[in-house]
């Protein structure tokens, strides 16, 4: 049996509710998963938007390969679309697959732009999710008093 979810399973666990905003980069039609975006699209109940939109997002789904560019300029880039409690996730080509992305490169990034590794799980046949979330300066604020 695939270790994958169905797309609505995937959805769930990502945490999509209807009416979020979706910003969506690094789509690309010859390799995302196509039933998993209609998913999100259908639970959010609103088409995804692209880096041209001005709004700030409840969400922003991430699809990156090997070779895409710098992991930590895409981050801080998405981080000035997303509310501050939204996540990232960060999709990316399963083992084997071409793109794949190692996870210590994830590992690395993400506190680099300022976020932290929350969870990571397989999405769907190809591709595997990982959440971000933006780390906050007043988290330590007790450890200062």
């Amino acid at each position: 049996m695939n270790s994958a979810q169905a797309p609505a399973a995937t959805v769930e666990r990502l945490g999509i509710t209807n009416e979020q905003l979706i910003l969506e980069v690094g789509f690309d039609e010859s390799d995302c998963d196509k039933s998993l975006r209609d998913a999100i699209i259908a639970k959010s109940g609103t088409q995804f938007l692209d880096a041209t939109a001005q709004e700030v997002v409840d969400a922003v789904i991430l699809w990156w390969r090997d070779g895409d560019g710098d992991l930590v300029d895409e981050l801080v880039d998405a981080l000035t679309y997303l509310t501050e409690d939204g996540p990232i996730w960060l999709f990316t080509p399963k083992v084997g697959r071409p793109g794949y992305v190692e996870a210590s490169d994830i590992q690395d990034a993400a506190p680099t732009a300022g976020m932290s590794q929350t969870t990571s799980f397989p999405a769907s046949a190809d591709w595997s999710a990982t959440r971000l979330v933006a780390r906050h300066a007043g988290s330590n604020k007790k450890k200062s008093k």
